[in-house]
């Protein structure tokens, strides 16, 4: 944790981990190689963090849920709840819902809040999300999170 392992090159375009030779994950196979380490016991989930997402209570403190959330993810659980609703208002922006309909379905104040967000976290604009055509890598999700 907080550190580099250098691991060792087995063959072609893999590496020796845990005693077993593993190909080097790339863009198209990344989550099925996550999903391999979780198989293999190598990765696990903070159960904290799943709860966190979907805001029911655990038996430990906010305090401590808040920690070990950044802890695993590397971001508070206000940053990620930013990040999913961003991503929402941009599915049904490009879905082509109305700017103003987004707004309040995304749960922002009003529309100039919801234009900063998506301008800092997506790099555009909510006109531009709904009248662009670029793809964006991120549309696999599409549930907004739950509220707490």
């Amino acid at each position: 944790m907080d550190g580099d392992v250098t691991l060792p090159n087995a063959m072609n375009a893999s590496f020796w981990l845990d005693g077993s030779a593993w190909q080097v994950p790339d863009y198209e196979n990344a989550d099925t190689f996550v999903a391999w380490l979780v198989g293999a016991g190598l990765l696990v989930i903070d159960p904290a963090v799943p709860a966190a997402l979907r805001g029911e209570l655990t038996d430990a403190s906010l305090r401590t849920v808040q920690r070990r959330f950044l802890h695993a993810t590397g971001v508070t659980r206000g940053a990620a709840r930013q990040i999913e609703r961003a991503r929402y208002a941009t599915l049904l922006l490009k879905r082509g819902d109305s700017i103003a309909d987004v707004t309040y379905a995304a749960g922002y104040f009003d529309q100039p809040h919801m234009t900063r967000a998506l301008k800092r976290l997506i790099g555009q604009t909510p006109a531009e999300l709904r009248d662009g055509s670029e793809e964006l890598s991120f549309m696999y999700k599409t549930e907004p999170l739950a509220t707490p």
